[in-house]
């Protein structure tokens, strides 16, 4: 059976945040084919717990849920990949980010919950977050608060925000998001290493930069300043200390057009398939525990398989 619509829960009135018409819409031959790499979890695939490598094939999208308010339009749903008891691996998050006031973060205690459209619970967080670059990780929920340059953490336990940092230069509120707009400026991730923000800075002229983060302190480790331009591409994640681009949020048939390898601090240009199944891609997050990409695609909360490459 298909997914059941999530409830409405009352929303604070709304507000449209600001979207850009650009697009980067990529013409597209698929150039890798799944039955040339095997079948996803075969033994060569690259896809065992623990071993990394470059991503080399997408699949196609999995529904697990649809929003069915204009609040859902766009948003973020997440698993943490590390979670602190009582949370589990199945745990799922979920906000709607739609509004000026978005303060509304969903528990679910499985993804087939979030489907059925019933949260075991409903946080109110202490500050309303700004656009669709959280992430859930190590038990807190880390994100951007409205209208700031900075990151915080909330104790998902706790149910406070324990740490909170400024990402010195980082623009904000619509000063360098994706192209879809959505003030997607500061995003953040996750990977088999750890916990990432992704900007851009005046002296970095728009293009991307990639900062690792202590997770309980926010403090900045190291920083990458890429030759990617951060309007220039629909969102992006990182994948074992790699960042990769989306092409387009609208285009059908887009593409992973970019990688930037933290490793080697190069880039190059890639051509790997990626279908926008409902036109309208708005969050695109790596989970490194199930090996799959988190997406939200217009209402549609969305997983995608993936496959690397040996390490």
């Amino acid at each position: 059976p298909g997914p059941a619509a999530a409830p409405r829960w009352d929303p604070q009135p709304l507000a449209y945040q600001e979207l850009q018409s650009e697009r980067t819409e990529v013409p597209v031959s698929r150039l890798l084919e799944e039955t040339a790499l095997g079948r996803p979890g075969s033994e060569d695939s690259g896809t065992r717990t623990g071993s990394c490598g470059e991503l080399v094939w997408v699949g196609e999208p999995v529904v697990f849920g649809r929003a069915d308010s204009i609040a859902g339009k766009y948003g973020v749903w997440m698993k943490d990949p590390e979670p602190v008891a009582p949370f589990t691996r199945e745990t799922t998050w979920r906000v709607d980010t739609v509004g000026t006031e978005v303060r509304q973060l969903f528990q679910y205690e499985a993804a087939e919950q979030l489907a059925r459209g019933y949260p075991a619970k409903v946080h109110i967080l202490p500050q309303p977050l700004e656009s669709t670059g959280a992430v859930v990780y190590r038990g807190g929920l880390f994100f951007q608060p409205r209208r700031s340059r900075a990151v915080a953490r909330y104790d998902l336990r706790g149910e406070a925000v324990t740490a909170e940092k400024e990402i010195p230069g980082a623009g904000y509120h619509g000063q360098y998001p994706y192209s879809w707009g959505g003030y997607t400026d500061i995003d953040l991730a996750v990977d088999e290493t750890g916990l990432w923000v992704i900007y851009s800075t005046e002296k970095a002229r728009g293009a991307i930069v990639l900062s690792k983060l202590d997770p309980e302190t926010l403090e900045i480790q190291r920083t990458w300043e890429t030759n990617i331009r951060k309007r220039g591409v629909a969102n992006s994640f990182v994948i074992c200390g790699t960042l990769y681009t989306v092409s387009s949020y609208s285009a059908p048939n887009a593409t992973i057009n970019f990688a930037y390898d933290t490793a080697t601090g190069t880039s190059r240009v890639l051509s790997i398939p990626f279908e926008n199944r409902f036109r309208y891609l708005s969050m695109v997050d790596y989970n490194p525990a199930e090996r799959q990409l988190f997406a939200w695609d217009s209402f549609n909360m969305v997983t995608y398989p993936i496959r690397l490459s040996h390490a």
